[in-house]
């Protein structure tokens, strides 16, 4: 789908309605979430999908069972995360066609004729935390509440535990949290660290941690 709008239609636009346009038109992300086969539901999966690759495949090592997407919605990341460990096949198009079976949906309307890919038995769990609700991704679980409640972190740690995972301890924590401009400097970079402050002291409480001992089982701490 474009993003340049027609002569008409331009004319009406704002001066910063036309500045984003021009902007989407030129962003690589954008270009290859567009072009791509597989239903991610945001450009930064592709970015996520780049710092695996230049970072050891972090997401993607086999004692990888638990991860943590703060700031998840609508669920690219979340999505990412759910193809490495092994929940979710990408939708391939057919190679015989020019044009892509999800042409002209809007997401959700992507998301409910084809879902969120096809679902196997992967490995772990993903658990997602957003104020905004997130379609449903196979091997995720999407928890709609706001991450610096007193609750987040009990509530986040509950969903970790598995029988594989008894101590509900994260193999991985990823985030993607911003709060809302307000236009208000001094308070926008106080909201900000205050986001920062509440994800390091989760990680900082429930990261696994490299066990040194000799035959032990987790040689790699986990990955912040």
């Amino acid at each position: 789908m474009p993003f340049r709008p027609s002569a008409a239609l331009s004319k009406k636009l704002s001066a910063s309605s036309r500045s984003w346009l021009t902007r989407q038109a030129r962003d690589p992300y954008v270009k290859q979430r567009l072009a791509s086969a597989t239903s991610y539901r945001s450009r930064s999966a592709f970015k996520l999908l780049e710092l695996d690759e230049e970072w050891g495949g972090f997401l993607s090592k086999r004692d990888v069972r638990a991860v943590v997407d703060l700031g998840a919605a609508p669920g690219g990341w979340s999505q990412v995360a759910a193809e490495k460990l092994g929940w979710v096949d990408p939708i391939m198009a057919d190679a015989d066609s020019d044009i892509p079976p999800d042409f002209g949906l809007s997401d959700q309307a992507r998301i409910d004729k084809f879902g969120s890919w096809s679902s196997i038995a992967g490995r772990g769990v993903i658990v997602a935390v957003d104020l905004l609700p997130i379609a449903p991704i196979p091997g995720v679980h999407a928890m709609q509440m706001d991450f610096l409640s007193p609750q987040a972190a009990d509530a986040v740690k509950a969903a970790l535990m598995t029988p594989e995972n008894p101590s509900g301890m994260a193999d991985v924590i990823l985030s993607d949290m911003a709060a809302n401009s307000t236009g208000n400097k001094i308070r926008d970079v106080e909201m900000s660290l205050d986001i920062c402050r509440s994800v390091f002291a989760f990680a900082k409480d429930n990261l696994h941690v490299r066990d040194s001992n000799e035959g032990t089982r987790k040689q790699r701490g986990g990955t912040l």
